[in-house]
């Protein structure tokens, strides 16, 4: 499930769940499942989405009414209550599939959706956002949620236009096949299914009744490239699952009644980021993404990607230059981006920067020890079938209401008001002064049983898996100059530091040896 939005903010992007119900207004970004997922269930009025979008979702979900749906069209604005203004941009992506540009007195946040950042795609944002290797734009944003399902591949993919061309040829080079079977029911891959088509003369079955959600789908976005045929040379073949599974069973039939092998090919970048080559020659091969490629299961695999790979996340982050950036896609990959490295800390901000209010954590409150306010991540695995890539988890942030005012702790980590944040990339804690593990210091207070010396290396050599078996040199060096600064910012007493694992183990040993005595 995507990310919930800060608490600072009145809207909710692709999320349906409780918390996001609570949100004044709802957007949804495009049709994919993935992204809709619960909308069932915790749908409430408004629901901004295009008129193609809210189609879709409509033809998954009958049992929703269409009343709740307000559209909002591509390069168009809508004024909410006075209060900001969303701008609906392409996010090339899908049919349908918008970016949404939010400004008002929260700031100005760029939410992408699922999306492709291609320099056509970026050019088409107000121009005092974007700005040039050398120069930072006019107005800087807030926030920018960004699409980071590809953020670590680093190889560079070819453009869409490529993908098709590759999948033609392929197409060409095997003129003996009497059917091709183009595993392409996924939103988003219409424009291979229009190039084919096109380009052979021929309409593409689709088994309406084994395949309904797709037959739909195709039926509004591209209707006159659709055949009702089964003799048609060109099939959709259901990708996912066990696409293995189902060539083999066709290859084996076209050998079984001595006909000509079917050509398989699935245009998709999941082969190429995540699913496993057998061989080295193959994986160098593979970085050129010069033509197709077939597999040990006979299928012939084509890069088409409709996410941005790094490489083209890097460049659009230089040219956004936005003051944060939150993955919107599992494990935080976001992290992973080199501008977001450098230019995403909480190290970086002011007490008064705008993004406290965002976030809704008013920083200059006292010290009170009670009542911190928490973000809580959860996550579990999934396979996502409609967002093109292998899902492992996705992150849903959510920021309590603080019933006082948020405070800083240091307890294993520095908390600001966001304890195990994802937002706190880097800078804020240096590993040499974070305090170790609570385990280890009552590992050790157990553990005692004598009045023979205990050395901290000794103990060390029993920390549980996991534990760091050194001493972290910050238990008896204090607090570090990260930390002091916060603390300072915040207009707070810097704490005293904990006692050292030392002082704790003689203070043990002379409590026993008073008891003794």
């Amino acid at each position: 499930m995507p990310i919930e939005m800060p608490k600072g903010v009145p809207f909710s992007v692709d999320t349906w769940t409780p918390s996001s119900k609570r949100k004044r207004y709802h957007f949804l970004t495009h049709a994919h499942k993935d992204h809709s997922q619960g909308i069932s269930t915790h749908a409430s009025f408004p629901i901004y989405a295009t008129r193609l979008t809210k189609t879709l979702t409509l033809n998954y979900y009958p049992h929703l009414n269409e009343s709740l749906f307000v559209d909002i069209e591509i390069g168009h604005s809508i004024a909410i209550d006075e209060t900001f203004t969303v701008t609906a941009f392409d996010a090339n992506h899908c049919p349908g599939a918008v970016m949404l540009l939010f400004e008002g007195s929260f700031g100005n946040i760029l939410h992408t959706g699922d999306c492709r950042l291609t320099p056509e795609c970026l050019q088409r944002l107000p121009e005092k956002y974007l700005g040039n290797t050398s120069k930072e734009p006019k107005c800087r944003l807030d926030y920018v949620f960004l699409d980071c399902t590809f953020g670590s591949f680093s190889s560079k993919m070819p453009s869409k236009h490529v993908g098709i061309r590759q999948v033609i040829d392929c197409i060409w080079k095997h003129p003996d096949a009497r059917v091709v079977y183009l595993t392409c029911d996924l939103l988003g891959q219409e424009e291979i299914l229009v190039s084919v088509c096109q380009t052979f003369g021929s309409k593409i079955f689709v088994d309406k009744e084994n395949n309904p959600e797709c037959f739909q789908a195709l039926s509004l976005i591209v209707p006159h490239i659709l055949s009702q045929d089964p003799s048609s040379r060109f099939h959709i073949l259901d990708g996912f699952p066990r696409l293995p599974e189902r060539a083999e069973a066709k290859l084996a039939e076209a050998r079984a009644n001595f006909q000509p092998e079917p050509l398989i090919i699935r245009p998709s970048a999941q082969w190429y980021v995540f699913e496993d080559v057998s061989s080295e020659a193959e994986k160098r091969k593979i970085g050129r993404f010069k033509e197709a490629m077939k597999d040990q299961f006979g299928i012939w695999h084509v890069c088409y990607s409709i996410h941005s790979s790094r490489d083209e996340l890097e460049w659009a982050l230089k040219l956004l230059a936005p003051r944060w950036v939150v993955s919107t896609t599992p494990e935080c990959r976001a992290m992973e981006l080199t501008y977001v490295k450098r230019h995403c800390s909480y190290s970086n901000l002011a007490p008064d920067d705008p993004l406290w209010k965002l976030l809704d954590i008013d920083v200059e409150a006292p010290f009170i020890n009670e009542d911190v306010q928490e973000v809580s991540i959860s996550s579990s695995p999934k396979r996502s079938e409609s967002s093109q890539s292998f899902v492992s988890s996705k992150e849903i942030l959510t920021i309590s209401s603080p019933v006082k005012k948020p405070s800083v702790t240091l307890f294993g980590r520095a908390r600001l008001g966001l304890g195990n944040s994802i937002f706190v990339y880097e800078d804020l804690i240096k590993p040499e002064t974070t305090y170790g593990n609570a385990d280890l210091e009552v590992r050790c207070n157990n553990e005692v049983g004598s009045d023979e010396d205990v050395s901290v290396e000794s103990k060390a050599k029993e920390v549980p898996s996991g534990l760091s078996k050194e001493v972290p040199s910050g238990l008896s060096k204090g607090v570090g100059e990260n930390i002091r600064k916060l603390y300072r910012g915040m207009h707070v007493p810097v704490p005293k530091p904990l006692p050292s694992l030392v002082d704790l183990l003689n203070d043990i040993k002379r409590s026993k040896r008073q008891n003794m005595s």
